[in-house]
């Protein structure tokens, strides 16, 4: 009689957590779940605590509440699967400024991730090359090319359009920059169109159509006690053997599966496995690959990350504008890339005392260095640069926090999906029980991640001889 399954999920974030739900969902009854998370806390980028007696996000505030087709988001599936959709929540305030010459001005509409495709509505921040965004007579992208998004939309709009819009805005989701980022990766829809399109507006105005929305309905979403709502759920849901403080150091496959060496090396614990799902950053998977497969090692190790601080801050009955936060280029010379003001634009955190609580993201990919000061200063810092964006000082504040995430944010170079799929095909070859999931590989946001591990649940069973169905 065959025995239960024993799956292995590495990696407790929200990917690990997704892929965990999915097993307990479609796996056979009695097939054993054991999540391993090496720090003390699930849920990864995801974590709700207080600050000034509010609760407020330390990581990723909100999920898009759509897929690419119009259908509803991997996130708020598994949301409406864990029980907790009346929970959701949106935006009441969803204008956001830019940073330009020192000052803020709206973030103009009609953009794709700030690219344009009528240069006409932009001109309030940036002024558009005249002229350069001519049909070639062949698409702008070959079918199997990729390029960073900086060097496409430098080329054919110049540079304002990148410097004081697109950056920016990949910036405040990547940490990263636009001339570095790959198009296929950081903005599939485009790419897609790109390959198709003559010209770049074209391409932009073919993505947005290939993109179906309802007037009105809402882009983004949260949930009323916070994000860690929903990684409580999912680890409860998933009926998981939950490991806090348990790294796993090493993978060795066996005849009938995979041992994982777990703990101190002092004291190693061994613990045989059907199946894995690595659902952890590409830098630790790469040394967890080393030993049974070197060659996919090599080419996931090669994904490098930014790290950012937050800095929130509880201030009292600050003049703020109605405004949901603002971006900030990189020519501007501020610590800050974006801020948030929380009180502001989610409804559900507004207080009857007027406190406000305002989020900054300080440290792009490559300014490592600019991050490495104590706490007091960064927010020391925030609450000068803030005062001198908005016009007038704020008060002091009476509460605040520092979330440092160190090598947090994966950065996609060209070629990215390439890298990622030609991994994944090497290693499904040589270990089918053994599935690559996360932001590392399959791009930021929770609802990429939801999918990736859902998907590489999916993956086990079908390896282990069951239907994903």
């Amino acid at each position: 009689m065959r025995q239960p399954w024993r799956v292995a999920v590495v990696g407790g974030g929200i990917a690990g957590l997704a892929a965990a739900v999915r097993l307990r969902d479609r796996a056979p009854e009695g097939t054993e779940i054991t999540v391993y998370e090496q720090s003390g806390a699930l849920g990864g980028k995801l974590r709700t605590a207080e600050v000034a007696g509010q609760s407020v996000e330390f990581g990723a505030e909100s999920f898009l509440m759509r897929d690419p087709t119009g259908a509803e988001s991997a996130a708020v599936a598994l949301i409406r699967r864990l029980g907790l959709a009346d929970e959701i929540v949106h935006p009441t305030v969803g204008q956001a400024a830019l940073v330009v010459d020192g000052g803020l001005r709206p973030i103009p509409g009609g953009t794709l991730v700030g690219v344009p495709g009528d240069l006409d509505r932009v001109a309030t921040v940036a002024r558009p090359t005249a002229d350069a965004d001519t049909d070639g007579g062949r698409p702008l992208v070959a079918p199997d090319a990729d390029v960073s998004v900086g060097a496409l939309v430098r080329a054919r709009f110049g540079d304002e359009v990148v410097d004081r819009l697109v950056d920016p805005m990949l910036g405040g989701v990547y940490a990263g920059r636009a001339d570095d980022l790959s198009l296929v990766t950081t903005m599939p829809a485009l790419a897609r169109a790109a390959r198709v399109e003559h010209t770049l507006a074209g391409a932009v105005r073919a993505a947005q159509a290939a993109a179906p929305r309802a007037p009105g309905a809402p882009v983004f979403g949260t949930l009323v006690n916070g994000l860690g709502s929903l990684v409580e759920a999912a680890a409860t849901a998933s009926g998981a053997t939950v490991r806090r403080d348990a790294a796993v150091r090493e993978l060795t496959p066996t005849a009938s599966g995979w041992r994982l060496t777990v703990g101190p090396t002092r004291d190693p614990q061994f613990v045989d496995v059907d199946a894995v799902v690595l659902a952890v950053p590409a830098r630790p998977a790469a040394r967890l690959l080393a030993g049974p497969a070197p060659a996919v090692a090599a080419g996931v190790g090669t994904l490098d990350y930014a790290s950012v601080a937050l800095v929130t801050l509880a201030l009292p009955q600050p003049r703020l504008p109605e405004l949901s936060g603002f971006l900030v280029p990189s020519t501007e010379g501020l610590l800050i890339k974006a801020a948030t003001f929380f009180t502001t634009k989610w409804g559900h955190l507004r207080r009857q005392d007027g406190l406000a609580l305002v989020r900054a993201s300080v440290g792009r990919y490559g300014e490592e260095a600019s991050l490495q000061r104590p706490d007091a200063d960064l927010a020391a810092t925030v609450h000068r640069e803030l005062s001198a964006v908005l016009g007038a000082p704020l008060p002091a504040p009476v509460d605040g926090h520092v979330q440092r995430w160190g090598g947090a944010l994966p950065q996609y170079a060209p070629g990215h999906a390439d890298r990622v799929a030609a991994a994944r095909t090497a290693l499904r070859a040589a270990y089918p029980t053994l599935v690559l999931a996360g932001a590392g590989y399959d791009g930021v946001g929770i609802p990429v991640c939801v999918r990736s591990g859902a998907t590489a649940a999916d993956e086990i069973i079908t390896a282990l001889g069951g239907s994903a169905e």
